[in-house]
Formats: C-alpha cells, structure tokens, sequence
C-alpha cells in the first residue's frame, strides 16, 4: 500500500498491520495449538523482517501475556503474573520445570508483587470481535486490508516525527501515551485507544525482557488505523517537507 508518510520516514523495519478477521489465513507464520511457549512480539518482528504473515487465534498465542496483548481476554487467570513482574515465587518456578528459570527470581519490574497486581489491575482488558488476530506486514498489505491498528518500529529520528504528526492537525499536546507493559501489550493499549474520538499514539516496546528482540536504537509506535489515516493525510504541507527533514533524511 502506498503511503507519503512511510516513504518519508524510511523505516528500516518495514510497519506491521494489526487485522481482525473471521477468516482463517491461508498461509503465514504461527504458534502451535496450546503451547505457551511463543512470544508475540517475537512474531511481531519476524513478520516485519522476514515479510511474511503471522496468525494467532484464541489456542494458539503463545505466553498467557501475549493472549491477553492480543486482545484475547485476560489470559493471565491463576498465572502467577504478578509475581514473574516482581520478586518471583519459587514454588511456581519448580511446577513450571526448564520453564521456570525466571519466574524463580522474578524480572523485577516490579518492587512487590502487590505493585506488580496494582499495574495488572490497570491494563484495559479488552476480547475482540474476531476469530484470528493478524499480523501482516507493509510490503504486503492492499487498500482492500482493514487494518485495526498500524505498528511502526522508528528510531529517535523516525519517532520524534511520528510524535510532532501526531499532534500536527490537533494542537493539543496530548497525542501520545507511553505505558509500560509487555512488549506485545501496546496493541492492546492500541485498542483502547481506537475507542477514543482523539486516539492516541502508543510508544511501546519498554519491556526489558524483549529488548533484545530490536535494535537497540528502537522503539515501537503503535496507531489505530483512522489515526493513521489522520497523520497520512497531514503529510502534505509539514516539516516532513521542509529542509530540516530532508536533513534528517540523509542520515536514516
């Protein structure tokens, strides 16, 4: 699909389509039915890098936070969450096997358990009206694709324009959002922001657990697809084509 605004940012990392579909993809790239082994965000990148489709659907999505990042519900249920966030619990890591090397000793992302319940308690759990979730990359999305939401991989350069567009045609300085949560969990940040009159965009890809999984100079910013539309359309006239970006340019 032809986009001014992805042209002019020159992503490294092609963007990736969120869609909701009844429809079960042909072909693509997926988890195995009831493993909890997958990670979504792994997936997310793959999809971008390797141009390929990826699929969940309510049996197959990985990691209990990879479910519930997908849109699938709350899929932490009596899954120690709020522990594996903060001090562990060593009880769970010895049920959990190989597996359970981190949950021993805990991400520490979190100064207690009951903090790490507090965050939990915050997450806008949403189950959506879809069989499967899709990923699909730009390269091969069309203009027949619905797209929920639009997952950009940026760079401090490609950022800082994804946030000034942001704001560009609203002038109110609250056009984006930065919440910590697991690196997948921006898209269900990003559902709740499509929701919103004034959706905002969502910086994403915190979770030190991931990290690893981009570079290290990259963030991810994540838009429902009408704010996306909004920023496509306010290209025309921006910094994005003035000299100060074209210098920009030069260097991405």
């Amino acid at each position: 699909m032809d986009s001014q605004l992805v042209k002019a940012l020159k992503f490294k990392m092609q963007p990736v389509a969120v869609i909701l579909t009844n429809d079960k993809p042909a072909e693509g790239l997926h988890f195995k039915e009831g493993s909890m082994n997958g990670c979504v965000a792994a997936m997310l990148t793959a999809v971008s890098r390797k141009n390929r489709l990826g699929y969940f659907d309510r049996n197959s999505f990985g990691c209990p936070g990879g479910g519930t990042g997908l849109g699938f519900g709350d899929r932490y249920g009596r899954f120690p969450i709020d522990c594996l966030l903060s001090t562990g619990n060593r009880e769970a890591a010895a049920m959990m096997g190989s597996a359970g090397a981190i949950m021993a000793e805990g991400e520490r992302f979190y100064k207690s358990p009951e903090l790490a319940r507090k965050w939990v308690n915050t997450l806008p759990f949403t189950d959506v009206p879809a069989e499967y979730v899709v990923f699909k990359p730009w390269a091969l999305l069309t203009e027949q694709d619905e797209p929920a939401l639009i997952i950009f991989f940026a760079n401090a350069d490609q950022l800082s324009a994804l946030i000034v567009l942001s704001d560009y045609n609203r002038g109110t300085n609250q056009s984006i959002t930065a919440p910590f949560g697991a690196a997948c969990q921006s898209i269900l940040f990003g559902y709740a922001e499509a929701e919103k009159d004034q959706p905002r965009g969502v910086i994403g890809f915190f979770d030190i657990a991931q990290r690893l999984a981009v570079d290290r100079e990259t963030l991810s910013f994540t838009v429902p697809y009408k704010m996306f539309r909004e920023m496509e359309a306010s290209v025309p006239g921006s910094f994005l084509e003035t000299h100060a970006w074209q210098k920009i340019q030069e260097r991405l």
